[in-house]
Order: C-alpha cells, then sequence, then structure tokens
C-alpha cells in the first residue's frame, strides 16, 4: 500500500507540506514494484519534461542535482527519473522498510526548497503527444487517451464552476455541446448533449486536448490534486470509521472492477455498506454515469461478483450517477 510523507500537515489524511517561498507544493507517495530492490517514489507533480534519465552512479549523474544528492546515500545503487517519479535501486546492504522513509522526507525537502532535478536541454516546440479517440458503451460519452500520463487519481466535473481547478476542463466545457468531463490516469472522457453528434466534433475534441498537453499545461491544479488525494481509496481503507466489510468491498472494487470499468472511460467509488440489509451502495462516475447498459453490468457483473466473493455479506448493490 503507497505512503505518503510530509513535513508539517496532515490533513484529511493527505500527507503533504506547505512551502509558501514556490508556487508548487510537493508530496511524495512510495509505490512497491515487481522487484524488490527498487522502489517508485512518485510525486504530484511532473519532474522532468523531455525524456527519461537513468543515473549508474555520481559521475553519471552530473547534470542532475538531485540524483547527485541521493548517491550520497550508500545503499542507492541506481536513480532513475521519469515524468513525475523517481525510481531508486538499492544495494541488498539495507532493506527499503529501514530507510524509505528516511528517502522519502529527503526527496520531499529537496523538492519544495526549489532546487532543481534534472538540468535538462530545452525542446523547441511542442511535446510528443498523441491522443486518440474511442467509443465507450455509453452513446453520449467519448473517451480521448494519451501516451502519457496526465493526473494521479481521477476527477470528475458536470459544469464550468466545478472545474475551476482545472484549465483544460474549463476550456472543454467553452463549447456548447460538452455536458460533463471525467478525466482519469491517461484519457478524458466526455460528455456531450444530444444537440451534436460525434462525427461532428471528436476531430475538434481530439486536437484541442491533444494541443493542451503539447504545450505542457497543468491539467489540474496542485491544490485539486492533493484535495483529492485525501478521498482516495487507499485512503478511505485508514478510516477507522470503516467496518471490515467495507474494507473488503472497497479493495474488490479496486482491485476486480475498477480497471474494467476504466477501460470503457468510467469509475467507480464506493459510497457505503448497509450492514442490516446487506446493501452496497457505489457511485458511476464518467462513462458509466447514466450508460444505457450500467444497470445490467451493475447487477450482472459487480453484484455476482461481490456475492461470490463475500458470501451473504452482500444482498444487492445499488448505483448512484455520479
Amino acid at each position: 500500500m503507497p505512503h505518503y510523507y510530509m513535513l508539517i500537515n496532515l490533513e484529511n489524511g493527505c500527507i503533504f507540506v506547505k512551502n509558501w517561498n514556490i508556487m508548487k507544493e510537493y508530496s511524495i507517495t512510495v509505490v512497491p514494484t515487481n522487484n524488490p530492490a527498487i522502489l517508485k517514489f512518485e510525486a504530484n507533480h511532473q519532474l522532468v519534461k523531455f525524456k527519461n534519465y537513468e543515473f549508474k552512479n555520481i559521475d553519471e549523474a552530473k547534470n542532475s542535482p538531485l540524483a547527485q544528492q541521493l548517491f550520497y546515500l550508500p545503499f542507492i545503487k541506481t536513480v532513475y527519473v521519469s515524468g513525475n517519479f523517481i525510481g531508486l535501486e538499492r544495494f541488498d546492504i539495507v532493506a527499503w522498510d529501514d530507510v524509505k522513509d528516511e528517502v522519502a522526507q529527503q526527496l520531499v525537502e529537496y523538492l519544495n526548497a526549489g532546487e532543481p532535478i534534472v538540468n535538462e536541454e530545452e525542446i523547441k516546440g511542442k511535446l510528443p503527444v498523441t491522443v486518440y479517440a474511442e467509443v465507450t458503451p455509453n452513446p453520449a460519452v467519448m473517451k480521448f487517451v494519451a501516451n502519457k500520463k496526465i493526473v494521479p487519481t481521477t476527477f470528475e466535473f458536470k459544469n464550468i464552476d466545478e472545474a475551476k481547478g482545472s484549465e483544460l476542463a474549463k476550456q472543454l466545457f467553452h463549447f456548447p455541446f460538452v455536458k460533463e468531463v471525467f478525466i482519469d490516469e491517461n484519457y478524458v472522457s466526455v460528455s456531450k448533449f444530444d444537440v451534436a453528434e460525434w462525427d461532428d466534433i471528436t476531430l475538434e475534441l481530439r486536437e484541442m486536448i491533444r494541443d493542451f498537453l503539447a504545450d505542457g499545461k497543468e491539467v489540474v491544479s496542485s491544490e485539486s490534486v492533493i484535495q483529492k488525494s485525501a478521498e482516495a481509496p487507499k485512503t478511505q481503507l485508514q478510516n477507522e470509521n470503516l467496518d471490515e466489510t467495507s474494507k473488503q468491498i472497497i479493495d474488490i472494487l479496486e482491485e476486480y472492477v475498477k480497471p474494467a470499468v476504466a477501460s470503457d472511460g468510467g469509475n467507480i467509488l464506493f459510497k457505503s455498506y448497509e450492514e442490516e440489509s446487506k446493501t452496497v451502495n457505489v457511485i458511476l462516475q464518467g462513462a458509466c454515469s447514466g450508460c444505457p447498459s450500467s444497470t445490467f453490468t451493475l447487477k450482472n457483473g459487480i453484484e455476482t461478483m461481490l456475492k461470490n466473493m463475500m458470501g451473504d455479506k452482500v444482498n444487492e448493490v445499488v448505483a448512484l450517477n455520479g
């Protein structure tokens, strides 16, 4: 399970640093990998723009002040810097459980001091971004998929007022036919009004989203990311007010249901569990919200899965549109 690291603030389960002397505030999430010697330290902001970097020693890291500092830790073998994360490979002289907190703290302090990460050479023109359109089971929703990660978690905007924390969503709402916007890791789902047909508007939307991303603009503000991270399922599991059955349901939804739903441009969130009636309440977002086939999927897929995996603890699943 990921862990969040801080210097001074803990609000709503999300740990982060405040530094009023810089434009951004960084938080670090530690994420395990398939290789036990390597940990990913994910940041809530993009760290490098133009390429991925791998440093095997302090000499190779001459263009990365951050990597050079990390090599002063005697257990660091390799430093990877890519997009919004730093990957660290360790020597066997230590275990990650003994030092990961120290490393995460050091990274948070470094980033929030405004120190350089990698001295990248400026690349003129737009970033190399591709975006393709993909139909979803909901005829009112089109999914626009990018070849890069654009946000760390899900965001749903019902109107332009709700989109104040996302410049991309605000620009999309300037199209009169855009009804709702849902953004997940590497895609944007756009819900339209019936006044327009996808054949007439898909190309225009795709080009607009691609140009926005190619300009290197921030999709969602850092403040919105921090607030949303506190509401994430991983944080929900740390809620002492949740009973064990609710936590089991969240785990099942995250592991088995959410990936399939995301492939269709949507999302599912746990809302509540009613022990007396054994009813699970969930929220459908993105392409799943208002989808004609969502009821069938809910009853014949999600409900059946939860009944099979949780036995007599679940009797019914009820969905609310996000």
